[in-house]
């Protein structure tokens, strides 16, 4: 049997769970599952709709469901939020590993297999994609200034030297997500998590990942007072403790 060289990267081992809340993408899902599905690592794709309007829900019965090996589909009756997408599609999660993917194009697939790597490797259990390792990529400010101020919140609450604590790619093993009592509805999920896992001892490696930011005429939703919730919530659990 033949071994990979020194200079060769092996390709990651275990399985994941690639868990995509969805709201409102037919644009952009159909190229995004293509993509998802070309990374070289063994997967499931999770796709939970958060009772879409657009169509979403449509292609996914008509063109995906049933006709993409390795793809299921979880409808929500109600539209939730991010985070309430993302808990109902926890108990589903069948994967070693699993990662958080959103259902636009703002985030590279490949680099999937950069943070798989990282767990199956190095014996990490939860990476963060960084978006700023290599300089900012275009963003608006506002964005901007959220991004760096999440990230010092985390460093001074928590003690934890994160440069991008509200990364869209978020890994972890499947134990340890299912571990963190998630209360999250909208987008608080990243300081939730981030937050608790914290607390919880866990520590959190960061890998750098390529990023392409879209406009909210493109269909960005998150919004400035998301900020505000992001901010409140890693406060909010600084002195978090989880039940006994």
């Amino acid at each position: 049997m033949s071994h990979p060289t020194p200079d060769e990267p092996t390709l990651p081992t275990g399985t994941l769970t690639v868990l995509m809340p969805v709201y409102n993408e037919r644009a952009t899902l159909k190229g995004l599952i293509e993509r998802i599905l070309s990374v070289p690592v063994p997967k499931e794709v999770l796709i939970v709709d958060d009772a879409s309007t657009d169509g979403t829900r449509d292609l996914l019965r008509d063109e995906i469901e049933g006709r993409c090996p390795g793809v299921r589909v979880l409808y929500l009756d109600r539209n939730g939020g991010k985070g309430a997408a993302i808990r109902a599609g926890l108990p589903h999660v069948r994967g070693d590993y699993v990662v958080i993917q959103d259902g636009d194009l703002e985030y590279d697939p490949a680099d999937i297999v950069h943070m798989m790597r990282c767990v199956t490797h190095d014996g990490a259990v939860i990476v963060y994609g960084n978006r700023f390792a290599h300089g900012w990529p275009p963003m608006r400010w506002p964005n901007r200034a959220i991004n760096v101020i999440l990230a010092g919140m985390v460093r001074w609450l928590y003690g934890a030297p994160l440069d991008d604590e509200a990364t869209g790619y978020k890994l972890f093993r499947r134990d340890v997500l299912l571990s963190i009592p998630l209360r999250c509805r909208r987008f608080e999920f990243c300081p939730e998590v981030t937050a608790k896992a914290l607390r919880l001892g866990h520590s959190i490696v960061e890998v750098p990942i390529s990023y392409t930011s879209r406009t909210h005429a493109e269909g960005k939703k998150i919004r400035w007072t998301d900020g505000v919730v992001a901010i409140w919530t890693l406060l909010r659990y600084r002195f978090w403790r989880p039940a006994r």
